[in-house]
């Protein structure tokens, strides 16, 4: 027999409490489900891909995939993806963009994919500096300007990453693109809270629990002159379009943002009018950058 049967109710919803605060205040399991499981292996990326090492704070190795231009290269773009799986599914996000002549470099953060150590909050956010920080290493004459784009849980902190880059980092950064981001862990972890019965209560002191200190939206206004995009799909049931909202609201210019009629979660570059409209927009970043 379920031993949980035997629980009283009250017993119970206080158990189920207890896990949650402890889930909240740990909130790596709340935020990050990264996988090591090879997704979509009969997709071919469909453009040549090599693979790179990079060191992390820890000494940890990790993964990511360098997709080289085709053509000439007017740009490299930094992907952060999402929260959960690896690249061997999110690569295929920015595997169209070679053909145009934009190299990118895809990350797979600690603990995702082939990369080594364990994820957490805190390196996610290591990682994308370590990443960036690779990328500008190279000589300006081999990468071009450098372009971040990041989605979902992976434009919460390309935002983060870009609002404290120093002077000379910014020089090298024609553009930011967030892609269906957050504004806040917290106001995330709250909107979730409040889907459950049981935890539609306590959705404001449960969300306190949540550490605040990588909230996009406290740091986006530091972002300009660096231009920044939003994208978010209008049926995003995920991440409601509100978010970027709110980090439009809160950002200098130059900024722009682009609601999708009918799109959804992290879906909007399938679309070749998406993909049209953000390739002008990245042709425009990367020729004002051009030296």
């Amino acid at each position: 027999m379920n031993r949980l049967l035997l629980v009283p109710r009250r017993r119970f919803h206080a158990l189920i409490l207890l896990w949650l605060s402890l889930a909240l205040s740990g909130c790596t399991g709340l935020f990050l489900y990264p996988d090591r499981v090879r997704h979509l292996p009969d997709r071919a990326i469909g453009t040549p891909a090599e693979e790179q090492w990079i060191p992390a704070q820890d000494g940890s190795r990790m993964h990511a995939l360098f997709l080289p231009a085709q053509g000439p290269r007017r740009a490299t773009v930094l992907f952060l993806h999402g929260n959960a799986e690896n690249l061997s599914s999110h690569v295929h996000a920015v595997s169209w963009l070679p053909a145009q002549g934009y190299a990118v470099l895809a990350l797979d953060y600690r603990g995702f994919g082939l990369s080594e150590g364990r994820a957490n909050v805190d390196a996610i956010h290591q990682d994308a500096a370590v990443a960036l920080a690779w990328l500008l290493a190279q000589e300006p004459t081999a990468t071009g300007p450098l372009i971040v784009y990041g989605q979902s849980l992976g434009g919460s902190v390309a935002i983060r990453l870009v609002a404290q880059a120093d002077a000379v980092q910014r020089q090298r950064i024609a553009a930011l693109i967030a892609d269906s981001a957050f504004s806040s862990y917290r106001g995330i972890a709250r909107e979730k809270l409040a889907q459950v019965w049981l935890t539609w209560p306590l959705q404001a002191p449960l969300s306190l629990l949540i550490s605040n200190r990588y909230s996009a939206v406290d740091v986006v206004d530091r972002i300009g002159p660096i231009p920044l995009l939003l994208l978010h799909g209008e049926n995003d049931v995920v991440v409601p379009f509100s978010h970027s909202q709110r980090l439009y609201a809160e950002a200098r210019e130059p900024k722009e943002i682009w609601l999708i009629p009918g799109g959804q979660h992290i879906d909007l570059t399938r679309r070749e009018s998406v993909r049209q409209r953000l390739l002008q927009y990245l042709d425009t970043a990367a020729g004002k950058a051009a030296p």
